[in-house]
C-alpha cells in the first residue's frame, strides 16, 4: 500500500501524548527558542537584510515546519547555509526580489513533495554536500572580518578575493574594542557548555558584551546604530506581485533556494532520526518546508529550512514531538513582542563572533579531510564544488558538481562493465570459484560464447562493439551470457538490435543466456527483441543455452 504524500507527524504523536511529554516539549522548546534568537538575528544581518527579518522567519516558518512537517523533532528557521545565496540575491535583485524568490522556492518545494522527490534528494553525493557546505563556511567567515575587527570601511565587496583585498587595505583601522568583544564571544561560546548546556553560550556572550558596551559606552557598532530599532510586532502579510519577466529573472535563484532547502532539511531530518530512532516522511517534510517558505515570504522573511544544530539541541533537551518546535516559535514571538527593542543594543562584533563559530561548525573540516583521502573521483568533486562555491557561485557549484559527479559515476560504471569472449584461451582467465564458469561445461566447436558483465548502457556500448570483432566467422552459434547485467538502457537495446541484424546476415544464430534482471527482460520485450530472437533462444541458465545450441546444430 502506497504511503500518503502528506501526513504531518504531529497527527501521529498527539495520539499518545501525555502531560509528562508536554513538560519535556515545553522545556525543550523554550531552550531552543533562546538558542535561536541570536542566530536568527545574526543570519539575517549576514545575509544583507535587517535583523527583524530573521526573527519573522524563525517565528513564522519555524512554527509551520514543526506543525506540518514529516519529522517529529525538526526545528526550522533561517540557517547559515542560506547566507551566501540570500546575500547574492539581495545584491542583484534587492529585498523585494529575495521575497519573490523565496515565495517561488516555496512553491517548488511543495511541488517536489507532491511529485514524491523526497527520496531522490537524499541521493545527492556526499562529497558535493561537504564541498558546498565547507565553501559556504569559508564565505561566512570571510564576510564577518569587517565586524569582527571593527574595520572602518564602506560596503564589503561581494567577491571572495575582493573582500580580502579590501580588508588588507583597511586593516590599519582595526577597532581594538570590537576585536576583544568578538574574541571574548568565541571564548564564551566554546567554554560555556562545560558549565551547562541548558543555556546557550551565544546568549551569555550577548548578555555580557551588550551590558559592557552599554554601561561603559564603548565605541563599537551595534545593531541599533547600523539598522535602527527592531520592531516589536509582526508585519501584515503581503502577497508578492509576480509577472513573467520577474519569474524568468528569479527562476534560477529560486531553484537554488529550493534545492538547498530540500537537501538541508532532509539531511537534518535524517540526523534527527538517528538521534531518536525515528523515521521521517521526506515528501511531507518537503511540502511543509515549501509552505513555510511561502508564508515566510508573505511576512517579509527570508528562506528557511531544517536547522541541524537547533534540531540536535531540541532532542538533547527532551523534545520528542513537533510541539517542542511550535513552542520554540512561540518563545521567539514572545521575546520579540516584549524584549525585542533591547536587541538593538547588541554589538555587531558579538554577532561576528557567533557567526565565526557557526562557520567553524559548518566547515566539516574532518569530513573534508576524510573525503580528500578517499577515492580520487570523490576528492575531485569535493575540490571543484568547494572552489566554485567560494570563487564563483553556489548555483554554478551545485550544477557543475552534479554533472561532474554523474560523469565520474558513469566512468566508474564503464570500468565495471566488461564484454569479452570466454571460449578457448579466454576461458583460462575465469574465476576458479565460479560454479557456472565455462570450464565446467563442454562447448561444441561451432559455438562461440561471450559474456557481458555490468550494466549495458550508453557508456559501455563501445565495449560491446569492440568485443563483437572477436567473433570467428566459422562459428554457427553465438551465446551471450548476461547473468551479470543488472540494467539495459536504450543504447544497449540499440546495440543488441544492430548486433542481431549483423549476425543474421552472417547466418549466425544468437542465444541470450541467463537474462535474470527483471529490468533487462522488460526492455527486451518492449523492444520486440525477445520476439525477434525467439523465446526459445532466451535461456534461464547456461546449461539450457547449450542444450538449445546443440538442438540448432542438429537442425543444420
Amino acid at each position: 500500500m502506497t504511503s500518503p504524500i502528506f501526513r504531518p507527524k504531529l497527527l501521529d504523536t498527539l495520539k499518545q501524548y501525555d502531560r509528562q511529554q508536554l513538560g519535556k516539549d515545553l522545556l525543550a522548546g523554550l531552550i531552543v527558542g533562546i538558542v535561536a534568537l541570536p542566530l536568527a538575528i545574526a543570519f539575517a544581518i549576514a545575509s544583507g537584510v535587517s535583523p527583524e527579518k530573521g526573527l519573522y522567519t524563525a517565528i513564522i516558518a519555524g512554527f509551520i515546519i514543526s506543525a506540518l512537517g514529516g519529522s517529529r523533532v525538526q526545528i526550522g528557521g533561517p540557517t547559515g547555509a542560506f547566507i551566501v545565496i540570500v546575500y547574492g540575491i539581495v545584491q542583484h535583485y534587492g529585498v523585494n526580489g529575495l521575497i519573490i524568490a523565496t515565495f517561488m522556492a516555496g512553491i517548488m518545494l511543495i511541488l517536489m513533495g507532491i511529485a514524491r522527490l523526497g527520496a531522490l534528494i537524499k541521493f545527492i553525493p556526499h562529497p558535493l554536500i561537504i564541498g558546498f557546505t565547507s565553501g559556504i563556511a569559508l564565505i561566512i567567515f570571510s564576510s564577518e572580518i569587517k565586524d569582527f575587527f571593527g574595520l572602518q570601511m564602506g560596503d564589503v565587496p561581494t567577491g571572495f578575493a575582493d573582500k580580502w583585498v579590501a580588508y588588507v587595505a583597511h586593516f590599519s583601522s582595526v577597532n581594538l574594542y570590537a576585536s576583544i568583544i568578538a574574541a571574548f564571544s568565541i571564548a564564551v561560546i566554546a567554554w560555556w557548555p562545560k558549565l551547562t548546556r541548558k543555556i546557550p553560550g551565544s546568549l551569555i556572550a550577548i548578555l555580557i558584551t551588550t551590558a559592557a558596551v552599554h554601561w561603559f559606552d564603548l565605541p563599537v557598532e551595534t545593531i541599533g546604530s547600523k539598522f535602527g530599532s527592531i520592531p516589536s510586532t509582526l508585519p501584515s502579510p503581503e502577497i508578492p506581485l509576480l509577472d513573467i519577466a520577474t519569474i524568468k529573472n528569479l527562476i534560477q535563484p529560486a531553484f537554488t533556494i529550493a534545492l538547498l532547502g530540500g537537501i538541508e532539511s532532509l539531511l537534518s531530518a535524517v540526523v534527527a532520526d538517528g538521534m531518536i530512532g525515528g523515521n521521517h516522511r521526506s515528501n511531507t517534510e518537503l511540502i511543509a518546508q515549501g509552505t513555510a517558505n511561502v508564508f515566510s515570504s508573505l511576512f517579509g522573511g527570508i528562506p528557511a529550512t531544517g536547522a541541524i544544530a537547533r534540531t540536535a539541541t531540541n532532542v538533547k533537551n527532551g523534545g520528542r514531538t513537533p510541539v517542542s518546535g511550535m513552542v520554540h516559535a512561540i518563545t521567539l514571538l514572545l521575546i520579540m513582542l516584549f524584549v525585542g527593542k533591547w536587541a538593538a543594543l547588541i554589538p555587531m562584533a558579538t554577532l561576528a563572533g557567533i557567526l565565526t563559530v557557526v562557520a567553524y561548525n559548518m566547515s566539516e573540516w574532518k569530513n573534508f579531510r576524510s573525503v580528500l583521502k578517499g577515492p580520487k573521483s570523490d576528492a575531485v568533486v569535493l575540490l571543484v564544488v568547494f572552489l566554485l562555491t567560494v570563487l564563483v557561485d553556489l548555483t554554478v557549484a551545485i550544477e557543475i558538481g552534479m554533472a561532474l559527479a554523474a560523469f565520474l559515476f558513469m566512468r566508474s560504471m564503464i570500468r565495471f562493465s566488461n564484454v569479452s569472449p570466454v571460449t578457448s584461451q579466454f576461458a583460462e582467465q575465469e574465476d576458479e570459484a565460479d560454479k557456472d564458469a565455462l570450464s565446467q561445461y563442454s562447448v561444441p566447436k561451432e559455438v562461440e560464447v561471450f559474456e557481458i558483465k555490468g550494466p549495458l548502457f550508453f557508456g559501455a556500448a563501445y565495449k560491446f562493439k569492440d568485443a563483437m570483432r572477436f567473433i570467428e566467422k566459422k562459428r554457427k552459434i553465438l551465446i551471450i551470457r548476461m547473468r551479470h547485467v543488472p540494467i539495459i538502457d536504450a543504447t544497449g537495446i540499440h546495440i543488441l538490435k544492430e548486433f542481431y541484424k549483423d549476425a543474421k546476415t552472417k547466418n549466425i544464430r544468437v542465444i541470450l543466456s541467463e537474462v535474470n534482471s527483471e529490468q533487462a527482460l522488460t526492455e527486451l520485450k518492449k523492444a520486440r527483441l525477445m520476439f525477434a530472437i525467439g523465446k526459445a533462444n532466451i535461456s534461464p541458465s547456461f546449461e539450457k543455452a547449450l542444450e538449445r545450441a546443440r538442438e540448432l546444430l542438429k537442425e543444420d
